[in-house]
């Protein structure tokens, strides 16, 4: 039979339209302004905890929504953002610095649903808003930090020029060298000329001594390398969240304003961005006096570090390998079943790592992990901000064999510690700490105006679409208008399941498929009436008209399709969002336009003999 689909055909095209129902359901839901409280810390927040929460939240006398307790996190829901505001204030001054307290926009979207991985798609900031963060990067920390490079740097090249010296100390803003004997200070000049030209020379009185220090027109350019890096890593750490259309632009010298449209979890988002983690491998000195170090005579080639248990270690100064020379890492369970980091290397850090370790099999070596935490005070009245740099020995293994690429690092307190340490590795180490300095939930930047304005124009053409179909094409109008309803819902389903962000220009991809779509039925439906005119039975022109239209309906969607990546690819912004639902719509409108109303006619005329169709 020409007219007619096979048992399973019918069936799949089904399914396809249940399961777009289903995913696109979510969207007709709201979200509840809501507060989000977690710990700060590596155990997440416990029932006792939540309690207390629960409790100091009815103190408050505020309408409560509802109460949940999930995955270590409290979110109490809210009917208005009032009560919202008002209940994050007073649990900020309440909970302390070991807890994150967040804005945030939860779903109200039903259990069955969000069990069958149901969820409504992301808005925009131009339709619903998202989270606004401005970011200070600290300055002096980058500046800081380049001295230490060249401190270290200092000390490997005196020792590979077999230059004697008693000390090389940071010492207000210079990083003074004092040699073992002023004989040798001519060699030292040179070797600085060669490998330091960088650095300012001063000679003091002391003929044994050499002060340097960092020019400033490099710690400019630091600085300046420090804000670049750091919105490079700020971006990678946004993909690893799966945000869709993020804002990351530079504001004056040292800030990053950081718009995040549609996000959910504002608690993690605050806790990924804002987080400055990295590693450091170094072996530990197993030839001097630990109890020396804590008494205040570290020795020189050592630092004093202190263990997860309390317990003092020293560690070489020689750094093997830093967090910004790993390429990759992922979180999972070791051979133990302990929570672990899977840690690749670029070709420097493996050189360096396979060179130590077939140096040092059989001795221990220590994994630093290093971050920075802001904590703020209030001083008679005034809050201040502090911020501390922890550094703390999280492993201590013995070197069994030679490894350089590719290794594991253990000693972490949760698997969730485990992903959060991945991602961060993963994205990138921060070039210098970062300060959130304001943090809020904007509302749409168009305005409510617009908002109805293009849910309007949407309305609009969508009607008059339907309109002419059904005058013009009758029965078969109702049918491409039931395939037109259907091909948004698609669209709608799997923005949704990508977790796509959807903007107004993403909202004039739709309305551009919409037309799309009627397009390809009006090819149809006209070859059906050419073959009807030149005399084919009503089955034989269906059959004809579908078989004949689909080559010319094909090269128009592929020659769309391909504009539409383009766009994708070279665009950036709401280009991309305009592109991405114009590739999803092309693709949807195919299978609606051909195979759906297809279905449909064929179970309305098959291949019965009728004189006359509804066209």
């Amino acid at each position: 039979m020409q007219n007619s689909y096979p048992l399973w055909k019918n069936a799949l095209i089904l399914l396809a339209f249940l399961v777009a129902i289903i995913y696109a359901l979510p969207n007709l839901y709201g979200e509840d302004p809501s507060v989000q409280v977690s710990s700060n810390r590596a155990t997440p927040l416990a029932q006792p905890k939540a309690d207390e929460i629960q409790n100091l939240v009815k103190s408050l006398n505020a309408p409560v929504k509802d109460f949940e307790f999930k995955d270590g996190h409290v979110l109490v829901r809210f009917t208005n953002t009032d009560d919202q505001l008002k209940t994050a204030d007073l649990l900020r001054d309440k909970m302390g610095s070991d807890y994150t307290v967040a804005l945030n926009l939860a779903p109200t979207t039903p259990g069955w649903l969000r069990a069958l991985g149901a969820d409504a798609m992301y808005l925009g900031l131009d339709l619903r808003g998202g989270v606004h963060f401005l970011l200070e990067v600290d300055m002096d920390a980058a500046a800081k930090q380049a001295e230490e490079r060249y401190n270290d740097d200092l000390r490997l090249a005196l020792r590979g020029a077999n230059l004697r010296y008693q000390s090389v100390a940071k010492d207000n803003g210079f990083i003074k060298i004092k040699l073992k004997t002023a004989d040798e200070k001519p060699q030292l000049l040179a070797l600085l000329n060669k490998d330091f030209h960088s650095l300012e020379v001063t000679e003091p009185e002391a003929a044994d001594e050499v002060w340097l220090k960092i020019s400033e027109r490099e710690l400019k350019e630091t600085s300046k390398n420090a804000v670049a890096q750091n919105m490079t890593t700020l971006r990678n750490r946004v993909n690893e969240l799966g945000v869709a259309e993020p804002v990351i632009q530079q504001q004056g010298e040292n800030r990053i304003m950081v718009q995040l449209p549609g996000v959910q979890d504002t608690t993690r988002a605050k806790e990924i961005l804002g987080t400055t983690a990295t590693l450091e491998y170094r072996l530990v000195d197993v030839e001097h006096d630990v109890q020396k170090a804590v008494e205040g005579h570290p020795p020189v080639g050592s630092r004093l570090y202190y263990e997860k248990n309390g317990q003092p270690i020293l560690l070489n100064r020689q750094i093997i390998v830093t967090g910004d020379q790993i390429v990759d890492a992922s979180s999972g369970i070791d051979q133990d079943g302990r929570p672990a980091v899977f840690i690749s290397l670029n070709g420097v850090g493996a050189a360096k790592m396979g060179k130590l370790t077939q140096a040092n099999v059989g001795k221990p070596m220590a994994v630093v992990f290093i971050e920075y935490k802001v904590e703020t005070k209030v001083v008679n009245g005034e809050k201040i901000r502090h911020k501390e740099k922890v550094e703390k020995v999280i492993s201590v293994a013995t070197i069994q064999g030679v490894f350089s690429k590719r290794f594991q690092t253990t000693g972490l307190d949760s698997p969730q510690e485990a992903r959060n340490l991945s991602l961060l590795l993963r994205a990138g180490a921060l070039a210098a700490p970062v300060d959130i300095v304001e943090e809020r939930t904007v509302g749409p930047s168009l305005g409510q105006d617009n908002i109805d304005k293009g849910f309007l124009s949407f309305v609009v053409g969508f009607v008059l679409v339907v309109l002419f179909m059904a005058v013009y094409y009758r029965l078969f109008g109702l049918i491409a208008n039931f395939a037109l309803a259907f091909n948004v819902v698609i669209v709608v389903a799997i923005l949704s399941m990508l977790q796509a962000t959807l903007t107004l220009p993403g909202i004039a991809g739709i309305i551009l498929t919409v037309g799309m779509s009627v397009d390809a039925n009006v090819l149809i439906f006209e070859r059906v009436k050419e073959e009807i005119r030149n005399g084919n039975s009503p089955a034989a022109s269906i059959f004809i008209g579908y078989e004949k239209a689909f080559a010319t309906i094909l090269d128009s969607h592929v020659t769309n399709l391909v504009v539409a990546v383009v766009l994708f690819a070279f665009g950036t912004g709401s280009v991309k969002g305009f592109a991405v639902t114009l590739i999803i719509g092309i693709l949807s409108s195919m299978f609606t336009a051909i195979t759906g109303t297809r279905m449909v006619i064929n179970w309305i005329y098959g291949d019965r003999r009728v004189e006359k169709l509804s066209i």
